[in-house]
């Protein structure tokens, strides 16, 4: 009698063993799926258009600013490149660009609040004779660069490879500061993208 309950105990058992190492297998396998899932890298967040800040000139005397929109980028190099893409591509409005035909950004370099770009050598050889010509292609540059990036408090142009470039007329040799009062004082116009200067201007360019 005794012989035959041990037998049915283990009848019992045998079942009840295979179904809990059967769900103990699908727990498991879960867990691992739920482990390797967490493991995949998630994919880049794309992120809205940003707009940022270009400066142009106006009767070839002063600079003005300009908004415009440029695709999300990974970093600040990635993004300035953009930005100085823009400002090579010339304005949308009635305003004239200042970069020289040809000329292109070959390499910028961020340190801090030091930003190094250095254009081909069609910065030069394609520059408008004139010192009015180059101030405002440099400070559109540099304005352009800090009105976008404040941290950035000086940009350093060097071209095709010369850390000691001199324009005509303009001293590349060292790191140029901002300068905002070479914009035009001007009256919003709320139905363009362009937005004029707050600070007072100084006249035109020597």
């Amino acid at each position: 009698m005794a012989h035959q309950k041990k037998k049915i105990t283990i009848s019992i058992l045998i079942p009840f063993v295979v179904c809990m190492l059967f769900f103990s297998i699908m727990i498991w396998q879960k867990y691992r799926a739920s482990h390797d899932l967490s493991d995949t890298p998630a994919p880049p967040r794309t992120e809205g258009r940003r707009s940022v800040t270009l400066f142009f000139a106006s009767d070839g005397t002063y600079l003005v600013r300009e908004a415009r929109d440029i695709d999300p980028c990974d970093d600040d190099s990635s993004c300035l490149k953009s930005i100085l893409d823009e400002l090579q591509n010339g304005p949308v409005g009635e305003y004239l660009e200042t970069i020289p035909e040809g000329a292109a950004v070959e390499t910028i370099l961020l340190e801090g609040p030091l930003a190094t770009i250095e254009f081909n050598s069609s910065f030069s050889e394609s520059m408008l004779s004139g010192s009015s010509a180059e101030m405002l292609a440099v400070y559109s540059v540099v304005n352009t660069v800090n009105a976008n990036f404040p941290d950035i408090h000086q940009v350093k142009i060097n071209i095709d490879g010369n850390s000691g470039a001199v324009l005509k007329h303009l001293d590349l040799s060292e790191p140029l500061s901002p300068d905002y009062s070479l914009e035009l004082l001007a009256v919003p116009n709320p139905e363009k993208s362009v937005t004029g200067s707050t600070t007072t201007s100084k006249g035109a360019v020597p």
